[in-house]
């Protein structure tokens, strides 16, 4: 019989007269995984700070919190404090904000060890470069001297699981732990977890927005929605058999389960017609004194009115690409063309014309909108700055832009603080799309929104490319949702190209190891869920 390691009953919170949390409960037993799925705002984190007591000073909690029978709600900070770390672990979502830039690994890493009791340097030392091994970091001792900048984000997350787990707490909190992290680093993250839950018995208690890794790493989910629990129970149930409305819908936008919802084949695509020529790029950069080749003889073409996808791990070179094709960075050799015009050797004044039909979209709606701009002003600008049509006729425009992406006029006066990230995206979609482009580059254009988010950029992308005629150059990490809406895809591994094509034909029938070993990492729903073809180690 397994013991209940965390039970939380009647749970509400409370932000001043704003009620975000409303009678959640959930029970979590010893060595097994519980998660807390739902979009922005569903009270995921906020249910996280509670059983943290890490709630801010002017939030209200009420109901009950239990730790192996202990009640945390009316538990003191002074002895909460002794929890932390100790008894409680946290894995927070952003490893680059996490850790202090300015210190050491080593250093960040002995506080955790001291959590462990009295010892000595040397043996809080070991301890550490022990548990640096344990999650799979091939090279403890460079970790222990190194400072942030100087990890990758897979390597900084595994950092941050092994200082959560080295005081060996009874439960891990873990804060969408995998968001920011390509595929094949994803599955080493919670193939970790998944290792330390069962070697060391820890209980999981796991928030995320992505349902297939719900079902595919946790025993139990609680679905929620404005604060409120919509349905509850074990993965495998919710996932086979949805019974909210809700729960239906996050199904619905799960591109593993529906990979071909917004396949339209040849309706755009102009096969005559070449928008963008990659041919024998290379580019190398110089760190060190030492000579890194980021893209290694690239060739590749995307068809007007189409979406091209470039796949691939961290390193991969698919941004260098990108930033290649916007004349934000020169090649060393080959050559690149928009419409059958090079785009190297132009002068700046060329290049600015150029840009004109090929427009940008940023990966972090949060990020790449001026916080100080109204929509209204942040949507005019590039109209602004090339001069284009009469005052009136730019009021046009920006109303045009507006209405093709689906926001209401409502929003013009309104700064990007005050909108959500599904709005912000689409500003900045509408901001690419006003001076009437023939290209968008799109890098990793929904990784920072909830999947329900993601489905409604996707649809406004793919029905401006219906009407429009746009080409799309998709980067992304995310393979399910590049199934669902690139009609090609190059997929790169160390700036080398290991094989391009269809999606369908890359997809189902991959011709090289390491695209099927990214592939094989993409998590999968629950096998009878879906098609067999479509959960074959070979598809997504």
């Amino acid at each position: 019989m397994t013991t209940e390691l965390l039970r939380v009953a009647d749970l509400s919170v409370r932000y001043g007269r704003q009620q975000v949390v409303h009678q959640v409960g959930f029970g979590l037993a010893a060595g097994k995984a519980l998660a807390l799925i739902g979009e922005s705002g569903s009270g995921k984190s906020t249910i996280a700070k509670a059983v943290l007591g890490l709630l801010p000073g002017h939030a209200r909690a009420t109901g009950r919190i239990e730790l192996n029978g202990t009640e945390l709600l009316a538990l003191p900070e002074r002895h909460f404090r002794q929890l932390r770390g100790r008894t409680i672990g946290f894995v927070p979502q952003d490893p680059q904000n996490a850790l202090n830039p300015v210190r050491s690994i080593g250093s960040q890493a002995h506080e955790a060890a001291r959590l462990l009791g009295p010892g000595d340097s040397a043996a809080e030392r070991q301890a550490i470069l022990d548990i640096f091994a344990r999650v799979g970091l091939a090279e403890p001792e460079r970790i222990y001297r190194a400072y942030p900048h100087e990890l990758s984000g897979g390597m900084l997350q595994r950092v941050l699981i092994g200082l959560a787990v080295l005081p060996r707490p009874a439960l891990i909190v873990a804060d969408e732990p995998t968001s920011a992290l390509d595929v094949t680093i994803q599955k080493h993250i919670l193939d970790l977890l998944d290792d330390l839950r069962g070697s060391l018995g820890l209980g999981l208690l796991l928030i995320t927005h992505d349902l297939a890794i719900a079902a595919e790493r946790a025993e139990d989910v609680v679905v929620l929605k404005d604060g409120a629990v919509q349905e509850a129970g074990t993965s495998s149930a919710i996932f086979r058999a949805p019974r909210s409305a809700y729960a239906r819908q996050l199904q619905a936008d799960v591109p593993a389960l529906n990979p071909d919802r917004f396949r339209i084949t040849g309706q755009t695509a102009d096969a005559g017609v070449t928008a963008i020529r990659f041919r024998s790029v290379s580019r190398t950069f110089h760190a060190d004194g030492r000579a890194i080749r980021a893209v290694d003889d690239v060739s590749f073409e995307v068809a007007a009115g189409s979406t091209h996808a470039l796949v691939g791990e961290s390193g991969s070179g698919k941004t260098t690409l990108a930033r290649l094709l916007l004349g934000l960075d020169s090649p060393d050799a080959g050559a690149i063309e928009v419409d059958g015009q090079p785009v190297q050797g132009r002068s700046r004044e060329a290049l600015r014309a150029l840009r004109r039909d090929l427009q940008l979209v940023y990966q972090n709606p949060f990020t790449s909108l001026d916080p100080t701009w109204t929509v209204r002003g942040i949507i005019r600008e590039p109209l602004d700055r090339y001069g284009i049509g009469t005052r009136r006729e730019r009021e046009e425009r920006l109303h045009e832009a507006l209405t093709a992406v689906g926001l209401a006029e409502s929003l013009l006066d309104r700064r990007p603080g005050k909108l959500s990230g599904g709005q912000r995206q689409r500003v900045a979609i509408a901001r690419a799309l006003v001076l009437q482009p023939k290209i968008l580059v799109l890098d990793e254009p929904t990784s920072a929104l909830d999947v329900t988010v993601q489905a409604g950029i996707v649809e406004v992308l793919c029905d401006l490319q219906r009407r429009l005629g746009l080409t799309y150059l998709f980067v992304s990490h995310d393979l399910a949702l590049v199934r669902q809406f690139a009609d090609t895809v190059t997929v790169l591994r160390h700036g080398r190209v290991v094989e391009q094509g269809p999606v369908e034909g890359v997809f189902l029938r991959p011709a090289e190891a390491y695209s099927r070993a990214l592939l094989s990492a993409v998590p999968r729903p629950i096998p009878d869920t879906v098609p067999a073809a479509e959960c074959s180690p070979a598809s997504v």
